[in-house]
């Protein structure tokens, strides 16, 4: 292990490390958690050479400004996000995305905003010297669980690094931009509980992102959704993507950090092959449901990932 590390002067918003997160928890209480945006977080750890689950940081709107107090290292940010490298001489440089740098003692990294997004990531080669709870390295903040002691970083913080690096190769790959409206469903099991014109209505209205969104859900503002039979279950296991319905009839999709149950209807929930384009969207867009079958959002999230694995079979050597 190396003594290098760096110092936090800017902690940013909602800075947190994580990986792919913490499973086979769910009967005691612990949601999974994890990267909101698992392209973007292995896209990152690829790009300097990690194993696809190591830990990152993950940042939403503003991330943070560090200063690499001691050591060498070598980075990679990820996202749709406005960054510059600040070095001793006080020469800037604007950074780009899906892209390695390499910082050097006194370098500072300025993560000034995402664009037109909300997460990013940061990933460095080696990775960051932080402890695992029960084999993740994942925050979860509202619980205090994960290393930092379950918080955000805070300005002063000391992040610690694994290993220096004397590589001085750099490496690109090119990420597709999406920005479709059409986010794919799967029926939800209490979708018999709502009106048939409500079902209707949710796949042909739109709906926007409220205010009201964070890591654990997204509250959704449009078209009022009917139930005719209860607005309240017996609370039950519930997923990643489901979209409830609460008696005011505003849909809340549940994110990342949902919890491991819960009792209002779920009339539908969101497919993996578009779980990450809907995270990346801000509050104020508007989206459209469309629902499909189980077998093709099977067969559409197997090319998803055939995707993510071309983009990452072509990281290429930059000069």
């Amino acid at each position: 292990m190396s003594n290098y590390f760096f110092e936090v002067v800017r902690p940013g918003i909602n800075t947190t490390f994580q990986d792919k997160g913490r499973f086979h928890m769910q009967h005691l209480g612990v949601t999974p958690g994890g990267c909101m945006d698992l392209d973007s977080f292995s896209i990152a750890n690829a790009l300097v050479g990690n194993s696809l689950n190591e830990g990152t940081l993950e940042f939403a709107y503003q991330g943070p400004l560090l200063k690499l107090i001691k050591g060498k290292t070598k980075i990679a940010i990820t996202g749709n996000v406005f960054f510059q490298i600040i070095r001793p001489d006080k020469e800037i440089l604007n950074g780009e995305c899906n892209r390695t740098y390499v910082l050097n003692e006194g370098d500072q990294i300025d993560i000034l905003a995402t664009k037109k997004s909300v997460y990013g990531y940061m990933a460095l080669q080696g990775g960051f010297n932080i402890k695992a709870f029960c084999k993740s390295v994942s925050v979860l903040s509202r619980a205090e669980i994960g290393p930092n002691e379950g918080k955000k970083i805070k300005i002063n913080d000391k992040i610690n690094i694994k290993t220096g690096s004397n590589d001085r190769k750099n490496f690109l790959t090119n990420v597709p931009e999406k920005n479709k409206k059409v986010i794919r469903v799967l029926k939800g099991s209490q979708y018999d509980y709502f009106s048939k014109e409500s079902q209707k209505e949710f796949f042909s209205k739109e709906y926007k992102i409220s205010n009201l969104t964070d890591r654990m859900g997204m509250r959704l503002e449009g078209t009022v959704l009917k139930n005719i039979i209860s607005t309240n279950i017996r609370s039950e296991g519930i997923t990643k993507g489901a979209i409830q319905v609460p008696a005011d009839g505003q849909p809340i999709i549940l994110l990342t950090d949902y919890p491991t149950i819960g009792g209002y209807p779920k009339i539908a929930n969101v497919t993996s092959v578009d779980y990450n384009l809907l995270i990346q969207k801000i509050p104020g867009e508007k989206i459209f449901f469309e629902l499909i079958k189980l077998r093709e959002a099977e067969q559409l999230y197997k090319e998803h990932l055939n995707s993510i694995s071309e983009i990452i079979k072509n990281i290429k050597e930059i000069n």
